[in-house]
């Protein structure tokens, strides 16, 4: 599994072990099954097409109960392109097991002039989700828009539980000298991303407006795709080339001693930053501070606790604004990682996912 919701899993997956929990994970991949520090990962290929439904059933009534099934619910990720009717119907028919849901994704828009498949897609994976929400015992929801497509008895089982950073949250003071000391001097202004084509455009505005306002400044890219969007960003720049440094090829450890290098990290989102944005809880659970905007799916809490420099809209003047003020305030900067690392603690953290995953549920199931 490769990705943000394979991450996460694992990240779950180690975390209830740690809890003292027996746990098994069923994915897609290469036919074996192996154990990977504490936990059995069962694979196979189409492991949720309808002819592999008995055979999965088979393993699992071969694990001892009271038995607790979580799923992580991407429909794009269940196969038949976004349409696995028949895995849903399985799952809502498992009534011996504690059924629970974890909700990345959950429907594909409807749009009036959309192609005739795109209905089909739309109707067929509201179809899904209620078979799967209806039927679970507890749901969680990444972000509370999800929940405004649940029905009235759904939403009574859901809660909200924001996704955690898929990075440690901690690193050692050598590793944080050893990326720093691989980059140029000077204050260090980073993003973190996949670099998609929504993002790109903001990016590079902000990016290269603040760099040239300082000779000075550095800028850092880090994840998948970071070489390529600085390679275009140089050709159309070419007076920024000298001070872009990417990293796209990093675990997840070097990741983070990089990220903790930042002075300022700049996360433009079409969207607006929302807890399932992980490349923005990253950034908060290292204390990192962090510039960003609002938009249809920002939560609340974001303009309540302030954990970042927040800006209304995507305007990538904004953005810039917001840049410069942090990094000509050493004392604000450093009072806004403080507080940011302090918001993750208490309300984002992987325990806190843990803890209501492991909570009972009404009416006393295992």
């Amino acid at each position: 599994m490769v990705g943000g919701v394979a991450d996460y899993t694992r990240l779950i997956a180690d975390a209830l072990v740690r809890a003292g929990e027996q746990v098994h994970v069923w994915a897609p991949g290469p036919s074996g099954v192996v154990t990977e520090d504490g936990v059995t990962v069962h694979r196979a290929p189409g492991r949720f097409s309808p002819g592999d439904l008995r055979a999965l059933s088979r393993e699992l009534d071969a694990c001892p109960g009271p038995r607790r099934l979580l799923l992580q619910y991407v429909p794009h990720a269940l196969g038949l392109k976004a349409m696995n009717v028949p895995f849903c119907a399985w799952f809502a028919a498992r009534r011996k097991d504690e059924r629970q849901v974890f909700f990345h994704e959950v429907v594909y828009p409807w749009s009036l002039h959309a192609p005739w498949r795109h209905h089909v897609l739309a109707a067929t994976t509201r179809v899904m989700l209620r078979l799967v929400a209806e039927s679970a015992d507890r749901s969680f929801v990444s972000i509370p828009t999800w929940a405004e497509h649940l029905s009235a008895r759904a939403k009574q089982r859901t809660e909200w539980r924001p996704v955690p950073s898929n990075l440690p949250t901690e690193v050692s003071a050598v590793d944080v000298l050893r990326a720093r000391a691989s980059l140029p001097e000077g204050p260090v202004v980073g993003h973190f991303g996949t670099y998609g084509s929504a993002i790109v455009g903001p990016l590079e505005s902000v990016l290269v407006s603040v760099l040239r306002a300082d000779p000075r400044r550095q800028g850092l890219l880090l994840g998948r795709g970071s070489r390529a969007f600085m390679e275009a960003v140089v050709r159309r720049r070419p007076d920024v080339a000298a001070r872009l440094q990417a990293r796209d090829a990093l675990s997840p450890g070097e990741a983070a001693a990089f990220l903790r290098v930042c002075d300022v990290l700049v996360q433009p989102y079409p969207d607006g930053v929302s807890t399932r944005r992980g490349s923005a809880m990253a950034g908060l659970g290292l204390g990192v501070p962090l510039v960003t905007n609002t938009g249809h799916l920002t939560e609340p809490l974001w303009r309540e606790l302030l954990p970042v420099a927040l800006v209304e809209g995507t305007a990538p003047s904004a953005l810039v604004d917001a840049t410069e003020h942090l990094l000509s305030q050493d004392e604000a900067r450093r009072a806004l990682g403080e507080h940011a690392a302090r918001i993750y603690r208490e309300h984002f953290a992987l325990e806190r996912t843990v803890e209501a995953l492991l909570r009972k549920p009404p009416g006393g199931m295992p």
